[in-house]
């Protein structure tokens, strides 16, 4: 496995734990972290975090926790339990919910902090009543979640810069929005390619349908790490 693998977060956007462990298969032997998210969680449960732990790979368990305090907690506790590597709550959830989060952590999962989604834009915060500009908003969420513990955020690439400027190199960052030039776009508005992002200082990238959809996933990330590399 190369160094720039390492920075590869392979999201399983599957409907099955089938189509899950098959690319896993597929990919295992360059791709060591993968990512669980809603869809696949829905369907499978806490068995397909199990499973994909069982082949020797780290699993960040996206989820994005939003909630009263209590719940968060709970939940939080229950996927420590799993062993998963990262796990996802909203900063908007405020600083009660952020606290009862990162003290209901065990020592082994690190919790990131979702600020601004890639698939919003100025307008999508206009709507839900935020004036502030979207680099502003994502800058004032994470030093929510920084003053209440949380180990990193996720945002998209083009807030890289001002979140390392801002905290260096203490806070874990996770992107989303990650498009290599021969992939399209999708619903992502604030993309970057895979290796602006890791230029710009990011600690993890995560890549979905560039390389799930793709008609041989193997070989879409054969092709990212040799951009990368």
């Amino acid at each position: 496995m190369t160094n720039a693998a390492e920075k590869i977060i392979v999201a399983l956007d599957v409907p099955t734990k089938k189509d899950a462990l098959g690319l896993v298969e597929q990919l295992r032997p360059e791709i060591s972290f993968f990512k669980i998210g809603l869809q696949l969680y829905t369907a499978e449960g806490p068995e397909i975090v199990r499973a994909v732990l069982s082949t020797g790979a780290k699993v960040w368990l996206d989820l994005k926790l939003h909630d009263i305090p209590n719940t968060v907690a709970r939940a939080v506790e229950s996927a420590a339990n799993l062993s998963v590597d990262l796990l996802t709550i909203h900063l908007s959830g405020g600083g009660e919910m952020i606290r009862a989060a990162t003290s209901a952590r065990k020592a082994k999962v690190s919790i990131l902090g979702v600020t601004v989604l890639t698939s919003s834009t100025q307008e999508t915060l206009r709507e839900v009543g935020v004036s502030a500009k979207v680099d502003d908003q994502v800058l004032r969420l994470a030093k929510l979640g920084v003053e209440n513990g949380i180990d990193g955020v996720v945002a998209s690439p083009h807030e890289i810069s001002r979140l390392r400027s801002e905290f260096g190199e203490k806070i874990i960052i996770a992107v989303q929005g990650i498009r290599p030039a021969w992939a399209k776009a999708d619903d992502q508005k604030r993309f970057m390619t895979p290796r602006a992002a890791l230029d710009a200082g990011a600690t993890y990238i995560g890549i979905g349908r560039p390389i799930t959809k793709h008609v041989n996933p193997r070989d879409a990330v054969e092709k990212i790490i040799e951009e990368l590399s």
